[in-house]
């Protein structure tokens, strides 16, 4: 090689140190930057000039310096994958533990809230009115203690739950929130992938624009269970829930069904409802029937990692919502049209953190009211069976007095005019004025009968939470029992929760580590470059100085 073929080595050198350089300043400027991604250059040996070939001796050759390939991105993609699925599960575990917090205060076990305990046995509640009730039942202070604790009883109870169904409603927010995001993220992926395919289909790398998609791929993973594959011209696809949300040019827009007597919204594809209804504009009409095969999550599925069905914030916060406001009657498997399906409860209430709550909470009022109207009655029917005259008990039109009444007259077709919390109002006329429950008999004597049903009702142990429990418990102990159910409850998600964010925390670090831009590293690879660079320039000039002393001497 001539010397002047030289100094194109030299000059590939400054060429190829230079991009480094400026790919090193590249990533120490994007040091904080979210989403970024580390480069490196890629650097190749040029082809060989061959001087002379032998058959006996060994090629004589020479390089021709260095090539600058690309700019690579260090990512690993089965890191990729794994993060994505165990952030999307932290993700709903980490909904399902708040969800709890949220009920345990909103039951006021830490002090704060509702302190619904204090209404039912505290010092001041329903059941040491009672007692003191039976002490001296014809007392009219405790007449009037009884029925204010009553009240302050139904009150705080209709509170608690009015407070269950609020959340439910934020819950509902972040549905729609999240569902935003994901048709958000889908369009703007949709749009990358065109913006990454026209870059790289000449030399460069849209590097950059990888770095924004994998950024929205992390954000979509901890919504819901994607999965996605990279086709050769770097487009791509992506599957929310096992259904196609982005592929080719086409983004799958997810739509919300609102449920016109809760207002709560059920995520489902467009692509696949079927509409039979339109409006005067020809839009769709949907309803329940348009989107029962549209949906994108069934709720009635095992929660399980082996299944991967425990994935996502936005599944877990419809799961934990629930659909409906749930009532007493739904843990005997009356379902919310009045009608007996078997296993309604365990398919439909029991995995919503929240609607099981109202359903075992409301069973408590409920049994409770309803027993105390139940002793009060039949005092008021011991009283006629001995006096056909008697009023003990009854008002002016002769019927048994109700301490706690309904709102809305019950209609057994439509379960939540029925016992339910939200139905249930104490009994003004007693309320104004207590001593009507007198509790005297008529020949004057006190009624120590229904004072002792009354203490029994409380003390009596045959309820249970649920069906899938048999432990029967009074009044006092099925609200112990409920928080205990809560606590542990808590404690499982604090404990998955805890572990998922130790394997998430894992494979973010391990990420990190490939992805991550290091100050001190990129440091020594600017030293290194600039050596380099420093290199093939004295290289350049030692090669400069010897055309030069050679041009000098033949002048001469």
């Amino acid at each position: 090689m001539s010397l002047m073929g030289s100094l194109y080595v030299g000059v590939s050198g400054l060429q190829t140190s230079s991009n480094a350089l400026n790919t090193t300043a590249h990533n120490m400027s994007n040091l904080d930057t979210q989403g970024y991604t580390r480069q490196q250059v890629a650097q190749g040996t040029r082809t060989y000039n061959t001087i002379s070939k032998s058959a006996t001796k060994n090629w004589m050759q020479i390089g021709l310096g260095v090539n600058y390939t690309r700019t690579r991105q260090e990512r690993d993609a089965i890191l990729d994958k794994n993060y994505r699925r165990e952030s999307g599960r932290s993700a709903f575990y980490n909904v399902s533990t708040t969800t709890i917090e949220e009920i345990e205060y909103i039951l006021g076990e830490s002090n704060e809230g509702h302190e619904f305990s204090e209404a039912l046995t505290g010092d001041q509640g329903l059941w040491v009115a009672v007692q003191e009730l039976a002490k001296n039942p014809t007392l009219s202070v405790n007449q009037d203690l009884f029925v204010t604790k009553a009240y302050e009883f139904i009150t705080k109870a209709r509170a608690v739950y009015d407070s269950l169904c609020d959340y439910q409603d934020n819950m509902n927010k972040r549905v729609k929130t999240d569902v935003d995001l994901i048709n958000k993220y889908a369009q703007e992926i949709e749009s990358l992938n065109r913006a990454i395919m026209r870059v790289e289909s000449g030399p460069e790398r849209a590097n950059d624009l990888r770095d924004r998609r994998n950024y929205l791929l992390d954000e979509l993973a901890k919504i819901g269970n994607i999965t996605y594959s990279e086709s050769p011209t770097g487009y791509v696809s992506v599957r929310f829930e096992q259904v196609d949300l982005v592929k080719g040019s086409l983004v799958s827009e997810m739509c919300l069904y609102t449920d016109p007597q809760t207002g709560f919204y059920t995520p489902y594809w467009k692509k696949l409802a079927t509409y039979d209804k339109f409006d005067k504009d020809g839009n769709p009409i949907v309803s329940e029937e348009n989107i029962a095969s549209a949906k994108v999550f069934n709720l009635t599925q095992e929660i399980s990692s082996m299944y991967n069905t425990d994935i996502g914030s936005l599944k877990s916060t419809v799961l934990a919502r629930g659909d409906h406001r749930a009532t007493y009657s739904e843990i005997n498997d009356i379902n919310p049209d009045g009608e007996y399906e078997e296993g309604w409860y365990d398919k439909n209430v029991s995995q919503s953190l929240v609607m099981n709550i109202q359903a075992e909470f409301d069973q408590l009022v409920h049994i409770i009211t309803t027993k105390i109207n139940q002793v009060l009655a039949d005092g008021a029917e011991r009283a006629t069976q001995l006096n056909p005259d008697s009023t003990y008990l009854r008002d002016e039109n002769g019927k048994p007095y109700e301490l706690f009444q309904l709102m809305v007259p019950e209609d057994k077709s439509k379960p939540e005019t029925g016992w339910s919390v939200r139905n249930i109002m104490i009994n003004q006329e007693l309320r104004q004025t207590p001593s009507l429950l007198n509790f005297r008999l008529d020949e004057h004597s006190e009624d120590n009968a229904t004072m002792e049903a009354l203490k029994q009702a409380f003390e009596e142990a045959k309820y249970t939470l649920n069906p899938n429990v048999t432990t029967p418990l009074n009044f006092t102990n099925y609200y112990k029992n409920l928080v205990a159910q809560i606590a542990n409850t808590g404690a499982v998600c604090r404990g998955i929760q805890a572990n998922q964010e130790v394997a998430t925390d894992a494979l973010s670090y391990a990420r990190e580590e490939i992805v991550g831009v290091s100050s001190d590293e990129e440091l020594t690879n600017m030293i290194m470059f600039q050596n380099a660079y420093n290199a093939s320039s004295r290289y350049i000039n030692v090669v400069s100085e010897m055309l030069d002393h050679l041009l000098s001497t033949l002048g001469r």
